[in-house]
């Protein structure tokens, strides 16, 4: 049957078949030539790459683990204290596990970060990548961030110090300047504290400019006992030496108290009284409740002891009445009293003239 001829190609649709396998010998032979003169290069390049992935994966779990070693000594390096009142209140188990936690991961993180970016960084120098640009562009964007982010750098900075130096932590009572209380987490960048009203403080590290810990060794109560003057001060010691004394035996008081109650003399003498001052080294935080403890008793012994305190009277006597003012019902004296001085003068009435009167 005969093609039609709108359906046979034309001479010129027609391959030529040498030349078209003889391209593609050419092709094939440059393809293997050029595989062949670079395959040792790319296998050399290939072989840096590996080992430099296979090197920093090594040294950053070398580093992580020696890091967690280094943090766990650290947390049990002040176990020789524990067991004691005082040592149970520097060295926290809690308080030591969350630093720990805290200056492991930042210093984690860090050696990460160096590994990983010296090792991204000589994967390109293998890959035949001009880097000044790329160190040029980093440059530039690292000092853009560090204007814009600095108050968030100081903020980190200064929270990495406070773990470090263990200024404070979860559960310590804090004096920031600009918020007081409990501290009830410890962040890189926020502390929050619970206010002594139950408010809660978010106080960023950078904004913290001086720090008081008010539980870490020791607090002293002070009580200041207002008398007459007239008093027998050798009796008043022996009162409140026989309360601190009873205090000093009791539970809880005998825990909080961690000295005698000393008596320290007088404070201040005025006329009308005379102020003794007492004090007493207490638990971190119990200063305030021995402080009520001991002026509730103080007050109770010298009542039944007949002493004198300044703003209230001993039981079952009374003040005596002052005395009335005589000169209180005598009114004052008057000019007018005297009839010859020239105020009753100037009062009295004008006399009648004495003459004939003209009338009309």
């Amino acid at each position: 049957m005969p093609w039609p001829a709108a359906l046979l190609p034309l001479a010129a649709d027609v391959p030529d078949a040498p030349a078209s396998v003889k391209e593609a010998q050419e092709s094939v032979t440059e393809a293997a030539s050029f595989i062949e003169q670079n395959w040792a290069t790319w296998l050399g390049i290939g072989l840096r790459i590996l080992l430099i992935v296979v090197i920093a994966a090594a040294l950053r779990s070398v580093v992580r683990k020696a890091l967690t070693k280094l943090i766990n000594r650290m947390n049990t390096s002040a176990e020789a204290v524990e067991g004691t009142a005082l040592g149970g209140l520097l060295v926290n188990a809690e308080r030591r596990r969350q630093r720990s936690e805290a200056i492991g991961s930042v210093l984690r993180s860090v050696a990460s970060f160096l590994i990983l970016g010296t090792a991204a960084l000589m994967v390109l120098a293998a890959l035949k990548i001009d880097l000044a640009p790329l160190l040029a562009s980093a440059g530039v964007a690292g000092v853009a961030i560090g204007f814009g982010a600095r108050n968030l750098v100081t903020d980190f900075l200064s929270g990495v110090f406070m773990i470090m130096e263990d200024q404070y932590g979860v559960g310590d009572k804090i004096d920031a300047g600009v918020a007081s209380g409990e501290v009830i987490e410890v962040g890189l960048r926020v502390t929050k504290l619970r206010g002594d009203n139950g408010e809660i403080w978010y106080v960023r590290n950078g904004e913290i400019k001086r720090i008081g810990n008010l539980s870490q060794g020791w607090a002293t109560a002070m009580v200041d006992v207002q008398v007459k003057p007239t008093e027998s001060l050798t009796r008043i010691r022996e009162v409140v030496q026989d309360v601190a004394d009873t205090l000093a035996k009791e539970s809880p008081w005998d825990e909080r108290l961690w000295g005698p109650v000393e008596v320290l003399g007088l404070d201040e003498v005025l006329l009308a009284s005379m102020t003794v001052k007492v004090s007493a080294k207490t638990m971190p935080g119990k200063q305030f409740a021995v402080e009520r403890e001991l002026r509730w008793r103080i007050k109770e012994a010298f009542d039944s002891a007949g002493i004198r305190i300044i703003g209230g009277l001993p039981a079952g006597e009374d003040e005596e009445e002052p005395a009335a003012d005589a000169s209180a019902a005598v009114a004052p004296p008057s000019a007018l009293a005297n009839p010859v001085s020239p105020q009753s003068l100037a009062t009295a009435p004008i006399p009648p003239p004495s003459g004939p009167r003209i009338t009309k």
